[in-house]
């Protein structure tokens, strides 16, 4: 099954944020979508989600339109974790697990022992099944973050689309969402994520998607993509910042790739201006 979008022209509707963008994510792999922000990363994963309608072009599931399934089939196929949520009503966290049932019953119907036990193992898996009681408004965000994603890998999907799954989280629950991420797709589940940092694309990920400007800059392999040459295209073009790449000691010629632990400097350069 391959989840793709094909020639797609995306944007809201007072602008156009990208066109002629092709993406293709597969069962078992994970891609990452790198870009600085205003990019167009978040606009491009909820058109391939269904959430936003591409201006041209069209998203496929398995070499059917998207658009032609239902919304409840569409939930039992693709999960998504956006990068921020408000909490607007007092739930438990077991409760908003279970949220992410749903797309396999009634909206309205009692959660079954299924429904429970499938959420009681996510909330384990993500390490934080003591939290199940506690009001979803009154823990931290990174907290939410991984109730966020609790509750998709609720839904059981063959997809799983997550935006900036670290943010908010501190060093240690981000290495616990990147392996995560990569067992997610060692069970066969195909995994779409966005980043500012390559060092996480370099551990998590098996190829690369770079996008500026509404522009694809390249897509592959992520050993072969995430280059000194690429890097400096999709960052702002300051001295410091190629400065900052040309630093790293592991990069040699402009082919080579970035290393994982010589890359933490290159984060500061996507963050938004302070």
């Amino acid at each position: 099954m391959i989840l793709e979008g094909h020639q797609l022209t995306i944007g809201y509707q007072d602008r156009i944020v990208g066109t002629g963008l092709d993406v293709k994510l597969q069962k078992g792999e994970v891609l990452a979508l790198l870009g600085p922000n205003g990019g167009g990363k978040t606009t491009l994963l909820k058109t391939l989600l269904g959430l936003l309608t591409p201006k041209a072009g069209e998203v496929r599931l398995d070499g059917a339109a998207l658009s032609a399934r239902s919304v409840r089939e569409r939930a039992r196929l693709i999960a998504y974790v956006p990068q921020t949520h408000v909490a607007t009503f007092a739930f438990t966290v077991e409760a908003v697990v279970l949220m992410g049932r749903t797309a396999h019953g009634d909206l309205f119907a009692r959660p079954t022992a299924k429904d429970r036990r499938v959420a009681a193992t996510m909330l384990d898996r993500l390490g934080i099944a003591p939290l199940a009681q506690r009001p979803y408004t009154m823990i931290s965000g990174g907290e939410r973050q991984l109730v966020l994603l609790a509750r998709a890998l609720a839904q059981e999907p063959q997809f799983i689309v997550l935006d900036e799954p670290t943010a908010n989280l501190d060093f240690g629950n981000q290495g616990k969402v990147m392996r995560e991420i990569r067992a997610l797709a060692g069970s066969g589940l195909g995994v779409l994520f966005t980043t500012h940092d390559p060092n996480h694309a370099l551990r998590a990920a098996d190829r690369a998607y770079l996008l500026r400007g509404g522009e694809r800059l390249a897509e592959g392999p992520v050993q072969q993509i995430l280059t000194r040459e690429r890097l400096e295209a999709l960052l702002i073009s300051t001295t410091e910042i190629r400065r900052e790449i040309a630093s790293l000691t592991t990069l040699g010629a402009q082919t080579s790739p970035v290393s994982i632990h010589r890359a933490p400097s290159l984060v500061s350069a996507f963050a938004p201006p302070s």
